[in-house]
């Protein structure tokens, strides 16, 4: 994936649409409800768009959904690409590098997350305050395009304080109870082992997916802002002695979809620029 093919997909995609969008939001499993509240909405599948991956999971629609949202002009990921579907780094983070083409500066990443951290419960919102890249790759490996991005990008900021602040302050006005925490990116596809669970809680995570983190690191790359927030969709293994499956993943994203739509659109009408 490079630049040409960045700017070919940007500028498809461009030509459906009439507006500007400042505002990213990337919509994990169960989660891209959020696009059905985006007012004058354009949809466009991702089939359609040149270089642009095919989403596989169930719970991902797989369409780019861009309009007006809290007074927002924002582009909607319905839908993500994983690591653990075969493609490779470059292509999972493609859709982040065309938003950057398309001018977005701030970029909402959100996902579903096993809890690591006991006192986290199924249903919990978490601000993601840092994650561990513990996927064995990363999406900035190989040759760097400086037009893209500095060749050794600064990760100490990866998700933005004013940001984080930001998500707080929102909670605290809707009287929602958040969490906030460290999550830990696994290739999966495979739910982690009982063992694996306790050694990324003594590494200081506090929950675990299988995405976000490398569409984190190209955000920072590309000098877009980040504000991450994982659904507690299930405790990890070992936690609550039970089978863990993605049905109970959309279960649980579904019980919660009032708390994180509100939590959502509240930090969109309110976003400092």
């Amino acid at each position: 994936m490079n630049l040409t093919q960045v700017k070919e997909a940007a500028q498809f995609i461009q030509q459906n649409i009439n507006l500007e969008p400042s505002v990213g939001l990337i919509l994990g499993s169960g989660l891209g409800v959020l696009a059905e509240e985006i007012q004058n909405p354009t949809t466009i599948s991702y089939t359609d768009i040149p270089h642009f991956p095919e989403s596989t999971v169930s719970g991902h629609k797989g369409q780019l959904v861009l309009g007006e949202l809290e007074g927002r002009q924002v582009i909607a990921m319905q839908g993500r690409f994983h690591y653990y579907e075969g493609y490779d780094m470059k292509q999972v983070t493609f859709p982040v590098r065309v938003m950057k083409e398309l001018g977005v500066e701030t970029l909402f990443v959100t996902n579903a997350a096993g809890g690591i951290n006991e006192s986290f419960q199924p249903g919990n919102l978490m601000v993601i305050t840092d994650h561990i890249n513990n996927m064995g790759d990363s999406p900035l490996i190989g040759s760097n395009d400086n037009e893209m991005g500095p060749r050794f990008p600064d990760m100490s900021e990866a998700y933005d304080r004013d940001l984080i602040k930001h998500a707080k302050q929102s909670a605290d006005r809707l009287d929602l109870k958040v969490q906030e925490g460290v999550y830990v990116g696994n290739t999966g596809p495979a739910y982690e082992t009982g063992a694996e669970v306790r050694m990324l809680r003594t590494l200081g995570g506090d929950a675990v997916g299988m995405s976000t983190v490398p569409e984190v690191m190209v955000a920072n790359h590309a000098g877009i802002r980040v504000l991450g927030i994982s659904c507690i969709s299930n405790m990890a293994a070992g936690i609550l002695d039970q089978p863990l499956t993605h049905d109970e993943v959309i279960e649980t994203t579904a019980q919660v979809r009032e708390d994180f739509l509100g939590f959502v659109k509240e930090m969109l009408k309110t976003l400092p620029v």
